[in-house]
């Protein structure tokens, strides 16, 4: 896989996972998790910047072109 569709996929296990927790609890801490990971995805096609693929590229997954 590479790191696009790595990103696509933890990004959106994350936003249900926490969508998730947060309808079963009502905690509203659940959501700022939400927030903060639609705010990376909403910015990094204006900024370039978006720490996961950061990672995935240092611990050796292959690049495609979404992210260069």
């Amino acid at each position: 896989m590479t790191v696009e569709r790595i990103t696509f996929a933890i990004v959106g296990v994350l936003i249900m996972a926490t969508t998730g927790t947060y309808l079963a609890t009502q905690n509203v801490n659940f959501l700022y998790a939400t927030i903060f990971v639609g705010f990376m995805i909403f910015q990094a096609p204006f900024t370039k910047f978006c720490p996961l693929p950061m990672i995935l590229k240092m611990m050796g997954a292959r690049s495609g072109s979404v992210f260069g």
